[in-house]
C-alpha cells in the first residue's frame, strides 16, 4: 500500500506533467496564432497605399493592389509583368492596335492614344501611368490627376526600356519579377548572338520601314535598332551610324537614293505598304541595292513586333532575326 508521503509525490508528479502537456499545447497554438499574425500583417504591408515620387517629382500616392490601370503605350510591360490593363492604346479610332500584343489583350477596349478626359473619365481608373511628360504638357496633369492618381513614368520619350520595365516594376510592387524578366531576356540575346555569329559571323543588317512609299531606317541605338546592334551585336551599316548621329526620333526618313548607299548585308523591311502596291519595291534604286540583289532582303508585316519597343516586343524581334539568318 501506498503511504501518504508517496501517494503525494505520484499526484505531485502527474499534477507537474499535466501542467508541462497543457503548456506545450499552448505553446504549438500561441505559435500558429503568432505565424498567422505575422502573415496576415505581411499581407495588409503589400496591400498598403505607397507614396512614390514619378518622374516630375509628383508625389503620388498608389493604390493598395490598384486593378483599374491606364497605361497606354506601356501595355508590353503590364503584360510581361502579367497585369491586365483596363484600356488598351490605338489610334484612328482602333484602326491601329498594339497587334503584337493581342494574343493577350484581344478583349481589352481600346483608348486614344492622346487619352480624352471623359473617355478616360468613363473607364473610372485607380491608377493612371503616363509614358512621359509629353503626355501631361499644357496643364493636362492636374485633370488627370483629378480623375484618379496619376504617375508619370519619365520625362523624356526613348529611354532605354529596361530603365522603364523596372520602374513599371516598382510602381505595382513587382521588381523580383521585372527583374527575372530582364534575366530571361538577356539570356536569350546572349544565346541568339552566338547562334547568328555562328551563321553569317560578322555582317551588317538594317531595318528600313516602308508607309505610304516613303521609306524610314531605324537609329542604331533605340527600337529595333538597339536589338539589332546591341543585343545581337549585327555590325552597323556607316548609312545608319551617319542618320543615327543626327537623328531625332525612332526611324528617320530616307530617301531611295540614299538607300542605294545603304552598305548593309542584310536588310529587314517592315512594309506597311503591302497589299497597296509598294511601288517604291519595283524601282530599279531599290533592286539593285545589295543586299536586295542578293536576296539578303526579309519582309515582315506592320502588325508585327518592329515598330515598338519591350520585353515582349524585342523578344519577338529576335526570334524573327534569328529565323531569318539561319535558314
Amino acid at each position: 500500500m501506498l503511504t501518504n508521503k508517496k501517494r503525494t509525490v505520484i499526484m505531485s508528479s502527474f499534477l507537474a506533467l499535466s501542467l508541462t502537456l497543457v503548456g506545450c499545447g499552448d505553446t504549438s497554438e500561441n505559435g500558429a496564432k503568432t505565424k498567422d499574425t505575422k502573415t496576415e500583417q505581411a499581407a495588409e504591408e503589400l496591400s498598403t497605399e505607397r507614396i512614390l515620387t514619378d518622374a516630375m517629382g509628383h508625389e503620388v500616392t498608389i493604390p493598395a493592389k490598384p486593378e483599374r490601370i491606364i497605361a497606354s503605350y506601356l501595355e508590353d510591360n503590364l503584360v510581361a509583368l502579367d497585369i491586365t490593363p483596363l484600356a488598351q492604346w490605338t489610334v484612328n479610332d482602333g484602326a491601329s492596335i498594339q497587334n503584337y500584343l493581342q494574343d493577350y489583350l484581344k478583349d481589352i477596349p481600346t483608348i486614344p492614344y492622346d487619352l480624352p478626359f471623359e473617355v478616360v473619365t468613363s473607364f473610372s481608373p485607380d491608377l493612371l501611368v503616363m509614358s512621359s511628360a509629353e503626355a501631361v504638357e499644357g496643364g493636362k496633369y492636374e485633370q488627370y490627376s483629378k480623375i484618379a492618381p496619376t504617375y508619370v513614368l519619365e520625362v523624356e520619350n526613348n529611354s532605354d526600356w529596361r530603365e522603364k520595365l523596372l520602374k513599371v516594376g516598382e510602381i505595382f510592387e513587382k521588381t523580383d519579377e521585372a527583374k527575372q524578366v530582364l534575366e530571361e531576356y538577356e539570356k536569350k540575346a546572349t544565346d541568339s548572338k552566338k547562334i547568328i555569329q555562328d551563321s553569317i559571323g560578322s555582317e551588317s543588317a538594317a531595318a528600313v520601314w516602308l508607309v505610304n512609299n516613303t521609306f524610314f531606317i531605324v537609329s542604331e541605338n533605340v527600337s529595333s535598332g538597339a536589338v539589332l546592334y546591341g543585343d545581337l551585336g549585327l555590325s552597323t551599316p556607316n548609312v545608319v551610324k551617319e542618320i543615327s548621329s543626327t537623328a531625332t526620333g525612332n526611324w528617320s526618313e530616307i530617301s531611295l537614293e540614299r538607300l542605294a548607299e545603304l552598305d548593309a548585308d542584310h536588310i529587314f523591311l517592315i512594309n506597311s505598304d503591302k497589299g497597296n502596291g509598294a511601288e517604291m519595291l519595283l524601282d530599279p534604286v531599290w533592286k539593285n541595292i545589295p543586299a536586295v540583289k542578293n536576296g539578303h532582303i526579309y519582309e515582315y508585316a506592320a502588325e508585327t513586333s518592329w515598330l515598338y519597343s519591350g520585353p515582349i516586343a524585342n523578344t519577338q524581334i529576335i526570334d524573327g532575326v534569328v529565323e531569318s539568318l539561319t535558314k
